[in-house]
């Protein structure tokens, strides 16, 4: 066939023996044996904080965040390291921490680090020079300071530059989250939360990876990956100091059951779920019970719908941007509580549960919503979105 040369034997051989350094014969990469040996120094290093070994911790390099994890329950902690890059004798290496709280992790948290090592001496091995959060990932809490451990009866509350007397506060609001969100939520859940307290805006954002302008007047945020049936991911309650202390006690508790509520939904929460739904589910449950009425937990609709400004649709996801007008949030969030809100009212609570379980047994977004209205509820969307209308005008008018 044309193109097509017939190569001699010899010549396979020396190929493949120029080649030997670089790619085996049979096509596989060799060994990198300094990412081997980089790989070695950070399974000790991993082993060190498991066994609470400080002097094996040193052995491996910089002891420095070492006491700053001490107090933190781990179950499992370990390194991968994905790419070496050597200059003599420095290397800095891409990395994979995985690590997990002992009886709050169903599964491990993964994060990306950059760790910077040298070697002592010719013969000598590698030691570890500084250990930092890769670009653009979150810092994690020991990154920022020694961290003080709380546990409530539902809770395990990490913080950095905050009194045990402040964590204890939050500790008890989130043991009492956790039973007012099983009270309301029908599905299966952990019922334990953990809550991370840092000791500013900007140290809230470090956590996150994201600018502190992101989070300016946000009390406080949900981590964790959504649709999480099989392998239920370890959320994370952060709160923004800054904003929180702020609230009200009512306002506290609300904002606790909030959060909790989204750890509780998370694993029937995914890309079909709209943010007026899984916000407003939410605030239903964080508000339920408290004695707030429409216009009270909603005072920008309220005053929208008395100057006849009500809204036409639902709110969007582009509505509940953390950068978005302060009072378009505001309005968003309260138009996702009173469609729950409502929905608990006519339909009941526990359609308002399987509404939202239906919707987020869909993979994708389009016809989510109105599938499951139509199964759970026996109305359509363009109905729904009149029946909330009427809703506000009643409730808020």
């Amino acid at each position: 066939m044309a193109g097509r040369r017939r190569v001699s034997g010899s010549s396979v051989v020396a190929l493949c023996l120029l080649l030997v350094s670089l790619v085996a014969c049979g096509g596989r990469t060799t060994a990198d044996p300094v990412r081997a040996e980089v790989q070695q120094v950070l399974d000790r290093r991993a082993a060190a904080v498991l066994g609470h070994d400080r002097s094996a911790y040193a052995r491996t390099g910089t002891a420095a965040s070492f006491d700053n994890l001490g107090a933190v329950p781990f179950a499992a902690w370990s390194y991968r390291v994905t790419d070496v890059d050597r200059a003599g004798d420095t290397a800095t290496a891409d990395v994979e921490l995985r690590y997990r709280l002992d009886g709050y992790d169903p599964g491990p948290v993964t994060t990306l680090r950059t760790v910077r090592l040298e070697r002592d001496g010719p013969d000598g091995g590698w030691s570890v020079e500084w250990d930092r959060p890769a670009a653009k990932s979150g810092s994690q809490p020991w990154d920022q300071g020694a961290v003080r451990v709380v546990r409530g009866t539902h809770s395990l509350v990490l913080g950095v530059g905050q009194s045990t007397g402040a964590l204890r506060g939050f500790a008890d609001l989130a043991d009492r989250a956790v039973p007012a969100v099983s009270d309301a939520w029908d599905g299966d859940w952990a019922e334990r939360v953990v809550v991370l307290v840092p000791e500013s805006l900007e140290a809230m954002a470090g956590l996150l990876g994201s600018p502190a302008s992101s989070y300016r007047g946000i009390a406080a945020v949900t981590t964790g990956e959504t649709g999480g049936r099989e392998h239920a991911p370890a959320d994370r309650i952060i709160v923004n100091p800054d904003a929180y202390g702020l609230l009200g006690t009512l306002g506290k508790q609300v904002v606790l059951t909030h959060e909790t509520t989204h750890v509780a939904t998370r694993a029937d929460t995914d890309a079909a779920t709209p943010l007026w739904l899984s916000e407003g589910y939410a605030d239903w449950v964080g508000y339920r019970g408290s004695g707030r009425t429409p216009g009270q937990a909603a005072p920008g609709l309220a005053r929208a719908v008395s100057e006849g400004e009500v809204p036409r649709d639902l709110p969007t996801d582009e509505d509940f941007g953390f950068t978005a007008d302060a009072d378009r949030l505001a309005r968003a969030y309260e138009g996702g509580w009173l469609a729950c809100l409502m929905i608990a009212d006519q339909w009941g609570e526990d359609r308002l549960d399987a509404f939202y379980r239906a919707v987020g047994a869909h993979d994708r977004r389009a016809g989510a919503v109105e599938d499951a209205m139509d199964a759970v509820l026996g109305i359509s969307p363009d109905d729904f979105t009149e029946r909330w209308r009427e809703y506000l005008r009643t409730e808020l008018g």
